[in-house]
């Protein structure tokens, strides 16, 4: 999710007032959205398409489905019409933080696991190395605060993980948050999409590879990370839309396989990456900034488009992710659990198959 450098009120009113003098027809009311429609349109893509060249004209897209950029008249659409009523309960309602993370890892040695920190930040050990997602540790992503404070501190991370190897998924300001990053030790290796390693490098980092979608790098101990498409999109300050690529990732080893969702809207990838990695065990995907569907639907996931990205991915266990920690869209940040823990009851969906993690929980991984 990106944070668009909004328009002041000032500015606003303006806008409006020109939009009134060009006796300009648009009107401020949202627009109808068809889910029907958007269904069909991501169902009737090209599967080729996502290994087509997604580079032209110094930008990157997404070949399966472009999208243009989103318009001034469509952020201030937006951004000034109501949102849906939502109950006190949707309001208040956000994850447990459990605390003494250290303490805990330090108290386990050996095992797999995961460990949420909050929103896309995850610690994850395997085979007795650490892989850190999206690192965010700082109060404010720009200029939205947290609702709830991290799993560890970096602080903390340090101790329990000197030699960290460091997953972006793109660099949206909830995912590269440059003092977090500046304050992970300087021999931390980063894996980046492509355009972002310069970008990295200057937050004081030196081991940085940039990857491609469905480049695979061996990793030693047995370990395997792949990069993979997501629909997206890359911008923020110094650095123009889609200038820079968007990624999602999988971690494989001869145990266990997680697949790492980044921040995506539904598509036709999950099919194929099911295709050509048919033995996923836990599939992290993104629960978060879906309101209003208008305006959300191509970059964010609702719950009913997450759970059937889970189906498409065939994966064993489902994590949700991005949830309660900044609030995004109009929906509050805890809403989508509450919504997905509506939905697996109403359509009977086996519960044990959707982990819903407390900030600061350690997961051991189940190795089949």
């Amino acid at each position: 999710m990106s944070f668009p450098k909004f328009p002041s009120a000032v500015s606003i009113a303006a806008l409006l007032v020109a939009f009134a003098g060009l006796g300009c027809s648009c009107s401020l009311n949202p627009p109808f959205f068809d889910e029907a429609v958007w269904r069909a349109k991501v169902q009737s893509a090209d599967p080729a398409l996502l290994y087509a060249p997604h580079f032209k004209d110094d930008l990157y897209f997404n070949p399966w489905m472009p999208d243009g950029d989103k318009s001034l008249f469509a952020v201030l659409r937006w951004r000034l019409t109501a949102s849906q009523e939502y109950t006190e309960e949707e309001k208040r309602y956000l994850p447990r933080v459990v605390d003494k993370a250290k303490e805990r890892i330090l108290a386990m040695p050996h095992g797999d696991f995961i460990l949420w920190i909050g929103h896309d930040t995850f610690l994850i050990r395997l085979n007795g190395e650490y892989w850190l997602l999206d690192p965010i540790f700082s109060e404010r992503a720009v200029v939205v605060k947290r609702k709830t404070p991290p799993g560890i501190t970096a602080e903390a991370l340090k101790e329990v993980a000197p030699n960290l190897r460091v997953i972006i998924t793109h660099n949206h300001y909830d995912h590269l948050d440059r003092s977090s990053i500046e304050d992970l030790p300087e021999n931390t290796k980063m894996f980046v999409p492509l355009g972002l390693k310069q970008y990295v490098q200057d937050m004081n980092k030196r081991d940085v590879t940039e990857l491609d979608w469905w480049q695979e790098i061996k990793m030693g101990n047995d370990t395997t990370l792949v990069c993979l498409p997501m629909q997206h999109w890359s911008r923020r300050f110094g650095q123009g839309p889609r200038e820079t690529l968007w990624a999602s990732y999988m971690l494989i080893t001869p145990k266990v396989t997680i697949y790492l969702g980044g921040d995506s809207g539904y598509f036709i990838g999950y099919k194929e990456i099911a295709e050509r990695y048919p033995r996923i065990d836990y599939a992290l995907l993104p629960t978060t900034a879906y309101h209003p569907r208008w305006f959300m639907h191509y970059n964010h996931m609702n719950v009913d488009e997450a759970i059937e990205a889970f189906n498409d991915l065939k994966a064993r266990y489902m994590i949700p992710q991005q949830w309660g920690t900044f609030h995004l869209g109009d929906e509050p940040p805890g809403y989508s659990i509450l919504e997905l823990k509506k939905k697996i009851a109403e359509r009977k969906l086996d519960p044990s198959r959707f982990i819903i993690m407390d900030i600061g929980e350690i997961l051991p991984l189940q190795i089949q």
